[in-house]
């Protein structure tokens, strides 16, 4: 479970990582492009099944390589379900964006804003899991009632780490 003390802790850590040269600004469009890899890799499959034409599984296969390795300067150390983890992680966090967007569109804020801030949620625990801010044997043991999303902002174990990804992105090297 994060504690106060646990969360000085992560902080530190990405202090750490800034002063060894971290570039999370690099980092952070990387993730986007992988985000977008793997919605184009779903398009691929839909529109070679929509139509009935193979080609479009073979840019799929293409699509999916360039994905692996972007992948690959992001998740550097993968152990366990961290590799698998991460692509659906990033992905979950495209889609909800994309939900947001469009009921933001419908003239529902309230509604997009919450569908930002899971996404934003899942995007923090991928770096929280390649950054090593967080021990992946842990997450296991978080609690549900600490995901809740009627808690205030910072609260609870992903609110935390979000804010310390936020602390990251604001120190990031331009």
């Amino acid at each position: 479970m994060a504690n106060d003390k646990e969360i000085q802790k992560l902080i530190k850590k990405v202090e750490e990582s800034k002063e060894k040269g971290f570039d999370l600004s690099l980092d952070e469009d990387l993730s986007i492009a992988v985000m977008n890899l793997v919605s184009i890799e779903e398009h691929f499959y839909f529109t070679a099944e929509k139509t009935n034409k193979t080609k479009y599984f073979d840019m799929l296969k293409e699509v999916r390589e360039i994905r692996k390795e972007v992948m690959q300067k992001l998740v550097k150390e993968p152990e366990g379900e961290i590799w698998c983890l991460s692509k659906h992680l990033l992905a979950a966090s495209m889609r909800l964006i994309e939900v947001g967007n469009k009921v933001n569109l419908k003239k529902n804020r309230k509604q997009a804003e919450e569908f930002y801030e899971k996404a934003f949620d899942l995007y923090s625990l991928f770096w929280a899991l390649n950054m090593k801010i967080v021990d992946s044997k842990n997450i296991s043991k978080i609690e549900d009632a600490k995901i809740n999303r009627h808690e205030e902002k910072g609260k609870g174990f992903l609110g935390k780490i979000g804010a310390v990804v936020k602390r990251a992105i604001e120190c990031c090297i331009e």
